[in-house]
């Protein structure tokens, strides 16, 4: 009982006292800023920020450096982001997430007994999207040439000391790793092949290769009299039309994959118009619905229609109401979000709607989880026909018969669903006096990923967010050129019409339960960045996975283990079924805009080893 007296006092404090108790301090800075998925990844940001870099420079140089040392991603993965302009004053969405190549049809997964593509292997990659994003971004916004802000991770690449996290997670992979020649090379060099050390200098020379053949690119437009943006282009157009491109497909064919030559220089990265709503005060976008970032949106949306402030942080209503808010929200997200640039139109509109969410919200009984919460018909909303009530009809019946992916199946028991629920990636957040704010969630390529001969790249597994059922979802189908839908969501909010909070987090189908309840401790319960970032946290695992199995748990809920025995005794008579973590805060990566200061508030999870840097 003590424990809690002393919970509940310190949850009093004044917002001063208590972030002097955050596990970690409080990032301040005045000229810029640079939060990442590791304390290598955030030095490269400053390196380039020290060199005169703005925002974008220094997020580009962040993805790269954390690419490269495999921190949930390498690069052949995908670059997905939010970039505030301030001399446009808008926010644009970039969006560089690959394709399904040539072939990769549902018919082709189903004849091999799949009900999905694949989780690992070269059958589970989208074409590279990560050296097209930092490309296209460093072009269009940013300042310094290629080669600066590649200088880091090139070094990387050459060798650095590899952290536990990493090491450990390869030797864990041991068994998948060793079925490809290049992935087994690479990553597990120690004799008997096995993973490097802790603090061994690990080497990739194949990548390291390859990024400067991107410097030379450059280097020779530049000499040619071209432009720095032509320069940058000159370089990409290299990786997805020059001999990069014909090593890296014709080693991704000779270990049977489906990449042709054309599906990577037909690839284009689109600057896109990003999804955004409005909540007690604060316009928050996000990308549109080709990732899950919309699910955040229309949770708060439904939301709106509550007081949480008087519910209390973390109190059982709170957290029930929350919970059923985010199964409606995800719901529809697993029904009617996918490749918004190719057919069926997602009605996007509809979904946003706030009418939309009132009727919505209606669905909210304060005294029960609604285990079969189901996708809502968002087209009367935006003045349309549902052409899909057949399939919602069906929404509940069971689809799969077999194996969850044919050739990887995995265990069926709670530890393995949540290991691939939380399926990780990084965040890069960053920002500058200038006003330029990047917030973006890079992702693919994993550990354990096929490495592609000579290139060093290793692959995305991103084919396996596709469905093959259009009964489990018709605007998600897997089709050669067609995007799968995602969970990287990256987020910027503004107040008062400028740019007050970009926050990110990894965790896959975990990203936007994460991100809302960040953005809710610091709009709705006052709490500083570091503050929100630490806060206990809880997830869902009501909506379907998007990784391996593509399963649901009803009810099923993540605690934070502080979380108190009669909070815990209200949400079991609920109908809730409850796990218990010691951290569940995320990890968020934030910067938050102190205007009235002119200041950044620089925040970082306390697990993992995100970590920022600012000045």
């Amino acid at each position: 009982m003590a424990r809690w007296i002393v919970v509940l006092l310190l949850a009093a404090l004044p917002a001063g006292a208590w972030a002097q108790r955050t596990q970690k301090p409080p990032l301040h800075g005045q000229e810029w800023m640079a939060v990442t998925g590791k304390p290598l990844g955030a030095a490269a940001g400053a390196k380039v920020f020290l060199k005169g870099g703005n925002a974008v420079d220094a997020a580009c140089a962040m993805i790269a450096a954390t690419a490269t040392m495999w921190d949930v991603l390498h690069w052949g993965g995908e670059t997905q982001a939010l970039v505030w302009n301030p001399h446009a004053r808008k926010v644009t969405g970039v969006n560089a997430l690959g394709v399904a190549p040539a072939g990769a049809t549902a018919e082709f997964f189903r004849s091999k007994g799949m009900d999905h593509p694949p989780p690992y292997g070269p059958l589970a990659a989208v074409t590279p999207g990560t050296p097209g994003g930092i490309m296209t971004m460093l072009a269009e916004w940013g300042r310094l040439p290629l080669a600066e802000v590649l200088e880091p991770a090139i070094r990387l690449a050459d060798g650095y000391p590899i952290e536990a996290q990493t090491a450990s997670y390869i030797e864990r992979q041991r068994d998948r790793l060793l079925q490809w020649p290049d992935s087994k090379r690479i990553m597990l060099p120690r004799e008997g092949h096995h993973a490097p050390e802790a603090g061994e200098i690990f080497r990739q020379p194949e990548l390291a290769a390859t990024l400067r053949k991107l410097v030379e690119a450059e280097k020779a437009a530049l000499a040619a009299g071209k432009s720095r943006k032509e320069a940058i282009l000159a370089a990409q157009d290299r990786f997805y039309r020059g001999d990069i491109a014909r090593a890296l497909v014709a080693s991704v064919r000779a270990q049977g994959g489906l990449f042709t030559e054309a599906d990577l220089a037909n690839w284009r990265v689109r600057l896109e118009e990003p999804v955004s709503t409005s909540y007690r005060g604060h316009e928050v976008f996000k990308l549109t619905a080709w990732t899950q970032g919309p699910v955040m949106l229309q949770a708060l949306n439904i939301l709106e229609n509550f007081d949480l402030k008087a519910m209390g942080y973390n109190s059982a209503r709170y957290i029930h109401t929350v919970y059923q808010a985010m199964n409606l929200a995800y719901a529809d997200r697993d029904f009617y979000y996918g490749d918004v640039h190719a057919p069926p139109e997602e009605p996007v509109a509809g979904l946003l709607s706030k009418d939309y969410a009132r009727e919505r919200a209606k669905l909210v009984d304060p005294r029960r989880n609604d285990a079969k919460a189901a996708p809502g018909d968002p087209y009367r909303f935006q003045g349309g026909a549902n052409p899909y009530l057949d399939l919602l009809k069906r929404w509940h019946e069971p689809r799969r018969k077999g194996p969850s992916t044919g050739g990887t199946p995995m265990a069926a028991n709670d530890a393995a669903f949540e290991a691939a629920f939380y399926a990780g990636t990084t965040s890069v957040i960053a920002a500058d006096k200038e006003g330029w704010v990047v917030s973006v969630t890079p992702s693919g390529g994993w550990v354990p990923a096929v490495i592609a001969g000579d290139t060093g790249i290793g692959l995305s597994q991103r084919m396996q967010s596709f469905v093959t059922d259009p009964a489990e979802n018709p605007f998600n189908v897997v089709g050669p050129g067609r995007q799968p839908r995602v969970t990287l969501t990256p987020s910027i909010a503004l107040k008062d019409g400028r740019p007050w909070l970009a926050f990110a987090v990894q965790g896959g189908d975990g990203q936007d339960q994460d991100l809302l309840q960040y953005f809710l401790n610091i709009a709705e319960f006052g709490m500083t960045p570091q503050e929100a970032a630490e806060a206990p946290g809880f997830n869902s695992f009501q909506m379907r996975a998007s990784f391996e199995t593509h399963e649901s748990r009803p009810g099923r809920i993540l605690l934070n283990d502080a979380t108190p025995p009669w909070v815990r005794k209200e949400l079991k008579a609920m109908g809730y079924d409850a796990v218990f973590r010691d951290r569940t805060s995320g990890p968020v990566n934030a910067i938050l805009l102190d205007h009235r200061h002119g200041t950044f508030w620089g925040a970082s999870s306390n697990h993992g080893e995100d970590y920022g840097i600012g000045w």
